[in-house]
């Protein structure tokens, strides 16, 4: 980890577009759920969703356009880590300009995963491969396509958990393994440090607590 992290002007800080505030549930806005495979975020994100009534629109990335198609299909081919990290970042440009109409329409929308994940997962990649510390620049590119969450709940679990979690899959994608969860959760936590709208939720506890809380700050935040 960078000693100068905390220090960094990070390019959240400059004027990004922001989407209106969440006050009381009336107001249109963007809630994120985020989290390492196996933290229980899919379920939260649907609950939350759930809470907020007809207004929500509930979503995730990948998307099922055509390009989250192609994220996908990288999953089965041996390419280029960057060129893993620009699909994802293709897809959610587009998938930025849907979620912005249906803001201005008045939706909250819910996510399942944003840029975010990207920063997490693809940090951790490139690492692996040899490839740096790619932390600011990925950030730096994902903001720049992004919009600034009105929250973002980060589910932290012990990663035994999460690999014990996703274990009862049919089959387990090329990011399900311990040691690179473990290093993914580090880039979230770093990532956190930059970022005011995230918030980390204890996620060893039940679902039904770990949804309670979630659901309980939606309700109570005025951001």
């Amino acid at each position: 980890m960078c000693a100068s992290d905390d220090a960094w002007h990070h390019p959240c800080k400059r004027d990004y577009p922001r989407t209106r505030i969440i006050v009381a549930l009336d107001m249109a806005g963007l809630i994120v759920l985020e989290g390492i495979d196996g933290c229980g975020k899919s379920t939260v994100a649907k609950a939350v969703a759930d809470m907020l009534g007809p207004k929500a629109v509930l979503t995730r990335e990948p998307t099922d356009s055509w390009i989250g198609k192609a994220v996908r299909k990288g999953e089965e081919k041996e390419i280029s880590p960057y060129t893993d990290a620009l699909l994802f970042m293709a897809d959610r440009a587009q998938h930025t300009l849907k979620m912005s109409g249906l803001i201005a329409k008045g939706k909250t929308v819910v996510t399942d995963r944003y840029y975010h994940s990207t920063v997490a997962y693809q940090t951790a990649s490139l690492r692996r491969r040899s490839l740096g510390d790619n932390f600011r620049w990925l950030l730096e590119a994902n903001m720049r396509i992004s919009i600034r969450p009105d929250i973002t709940f980060v589910l932290i679990v012990d990663p035994q958990t999460a690999i014990e979690r996703v274990g009862r899959r049919a089959e387990l994608s090329r990011f399900e393994k311990l040691d690179f969860l473990k290093e993914v959760q580090m880039n979230y936590k770093r990532l956190a440090r930059t970022q005011k709208d995230m918030v980390l939720i204890d996620a060893d506890r039940s679902l039904a607590e770990v949804t309670g809380d979630v659901t309980a700050r939606v309700k109570e935040r005025k951001v």
